[in-house]
């Protein structure tokens, strides 16, 4: 695969100021400067460097675009081979003729992901660093982004390779107790196995102590706004997102559907859905949004229970407290701008103090309360993307619980004077395990699986 020159679209399709065309392969440059008019002969250019010229078909010598064109010579790429990147104007017409060309004198069409893909089998990266490159991609915070950044510069491959070290050091000890029993002091191995592991299994359990905080600031919190009609659940949507998303009108049952929008709140993702007014109600239409309502609250991570403070509590309020106290549950109080009608301390009996928000969705008072409320439900302190490594990605998650079994089995093989053989193949699961993280051994079908997520030309 690698003998082949590759090229791809680099940039989102549609009018912009500039769309690049990126090639990648031992023929880049080769391929690049058949197309490629300028004082000086692309073949020729020092690496690094950016020039300007036209991309011109030697065909018939039909001018195509006026461009720039940057030349990185590998292994000082991206990929670890030689690349070029044309910059053509943007828009769909110029960019995509600019890639027919390049097709037609020697390239080849990328795969999804085909670049990252061979710099990560060229070596520059490991599978863990490669993964979070569509992390950064679909990020849809700034925490979600700072934390995909330390990824793809190799925060977690950082930790794991220490690991994976003191565990080949552990087998290699073991291999010589095995080969000559004679030299071995059973206790001082025992405990060498029994320190090792354990120290490993205390790194893996803080990883995954904040893999589901991870998991959250990658895929976002599923959050669903709910209440009865007008308590201003639209509203709240509206001050959220900071636009007019959610029609807003003081008519019951205005919101018949549901309404979907991402935001980020402190730094955390939420993919904030505005449910109909949940009550009872002979509107046919209208009961088929309470009933989406009702399914939506089923899947939901967050649940924001929205009550009207300027009117006491309805039976339709009190049924959604009491089906709602065991979930992950806020109860935002709304409207405070109004004078209160609200029995509070009725809704204080099922819900503590740090799950109650007070709030007037319509001035954004109280929004920086519900901030702090949303981060304490589900993070444990501050969010953070300084020093902390979040794992996020679920396939490593499942890979470090693989990891802590057999790290978990072998310490207590230790205490039950089972031969060290035995011990050995526990030890050897567990730096296997490490080790498909940074994608040692990945098979075909895995990168496929992998790569196939990316776009054509990342």
């Amino acid at each position: 695969m690698n003998e082949d020159t590759i090229a791809a679209i680099a940039t989102a399709l549609g009018e912009g100021s500039i769309a690049v065309v990126r090639l990648s392969g031992a023929d880049a440059i080769n391929t690049a400067a058949k197309v490629f008019k300028s004082k000086q002969d692309l073949r020729e250019v020092a690496s690094h460097t950016v020039q300007y010229g036209w991309i011109v078909d030697p065909h018939n010598d039909n001018v195509l675009d006026e461009v720039l064109v940057t030349v990185m010579k590998g292994p000082r790429s991206f990929t670890a081979e030689d690349v070029v990147e044309i910059s053509t104007h943007g828009g769909i017409v110029a960019v995509k003729s600019v890639l027919e060309l390049v097709l037609r004198y020697g390239a080849r069409i990328a795969e999804p992901g085909e670049f990252t893909k061979r710099a990560f089998l060229n070596g520059r990266i490991d599978l863990a660093q490669a993964e979070a490159v569509i992390d950064l991609i679909r990020s849809k915070s700034d925490r979600a982004f700072q934390v995909a950044r330390k990824q793809a510069d190799g925060a977690l491959s950082k930790q794991i390779i220490p690991m994976r070290q003191e565990l080949i050091e552990l087998l290699a000890h073991v291999e010589v107790n095995i080969d000559y029993p004679e030299h071995d002091v059973e206790d001082l191995t025992s405990d060498y196995i029994r320190g090792t592991c354990s120290k490993i299994l205390k790194q893996v359990n803080e990883l995954l102590l904040k893999s589901n905080e991870g998991k959250i600031l990658r895929e976002g919190i599923v959050t669903v706004i709910a209440g009865r009609p007008n308590a201003g659940k639209s509203s709240l949507l509206n001050a959220l997102a900071r636009d007019n998303k959610a029609i807003v009108t003081d008519i019951p049952g205005t919101t018949r559907d549901i309404v979907e929008e991402s935001v980020s709140l402190s730094g955390i993702p939420l993919r904030l859905m505005d449910t109909a007014g949940i009550r009872e109600t002979s509107d046919k239409v209208e009961q088929i949004g309470v009933e989406r309502s009702h399914d939506a609250l089923i899947d939901a991570d967050l649940i924001l229970l929205v009550l009207n403070h300027h009117e006491p509590l309805h039976e339709d309020d009190r049924k959604l407290l009491k089906q709602l106290k065991d979930r992950s549950t806020i109860i935002v109080v709304n409207k405070i701008d109004l004078p209160g009608s609200l029995e509070i301390d009725e809704v204080r009996h099922d819900y503590n103090e740090e799950r109650i928000v007070y709030l007037s969705a319509k001035d954004g008072n109280g929004i920086d309360e519900l901030e702090k409320s949303v981060s304490g439900l589900f993070f444990s302190g501050a969010v953070d993307s300084g020093d902390i490594t979040y794992v996020s990605n679920a396939r490593h998650i499942a890979l470090l619980h693989t990891t802590k079994k057999s790290l978990e089995d072998a310490v207590a093989a230790t205490y039950e004077s089972v031969p060290i053989d035995l011990i050995q193949i526990d030890i050897t699961a567990s730096w296997e395990s490490l080790g498909e993280i940074l994608g040692d051994a990945a098979g075909d079908s895995l990168l496929d699986q992998i790569f196939s997520q990316f776009c054509l030309g990342k």
